[in-house]
């Protein structure tokens, strides 16, 4: 049987019937057709599948697409504004932290959901709020930099 969801993604309405099995993550990637949370280990270990349910980062493999039910959900596509990358965006481009891009759109989104909450950040703060998100290509030395960057820019613009 299925249930009429209705999510708010990245700034537009969706409306679809889907199953109650219906992870989140299948939500996005095949009804919304959204590329950008990726399917990496479908247990939540790995973080590549991030996104922002209700201001809080989560991984969409384990959430079902019932529980976004009149929620607002924000990937990677939904991030730029103005045709403009995202100051985090800028700064991971800028410092290196994108290397295969797997990882990329998850650290970033707990990235803004740290910068969010958090304008100012220690590196503590910051590797504990990437610390579910796997990287296998950069090691975490860029990205921290990379946040580290972009938390001074946006305390700078005030950009959210």
């Amino acid at each position: 049987m299925k249930t009429i969801i209705q999510v708010n993604v990245n700034g537009a309405n969706v409306e679809a019937a889907v199953e109650s099995n219906r992870t989140l993550l299948q939500f996005l990637r095949e009804d919304v057709g959204l590329t950008g949370p990726k399917h990496g280990c479908g247990l939540g270990d790995c973080g590549a599948c991030t996104v922002i349910l209700n201001g809080k980062p989560v991984n969409s493999c384990l959430v079902l697409a019932v529980q976004a039910n009149r929620g607002e959900v924000l990937t990677i596509e939904g991030l730029e504004g103005n045709n403009e990358l995202h100051p985090i965006q800028k700064t991971f481009v800028e410092l290196g932290a994108i290397q295969c891009g797997f990882c990329s759109p998850g650290m970033i989104l707990s990235a803004k959901a740290l910068l969010d909450e958090n304008p100012n950040p220690t590196e503590t703060d910051i590797r504990t709020a990437i610390s579910g998100n796997l990287c296998r290509c950069t090691g975490y030395q860029k990205i921290v930099e990379a946040i580290q960057a972009a938390a001074r820019i946006m305390q700078k613009t005030e950009v959210s």
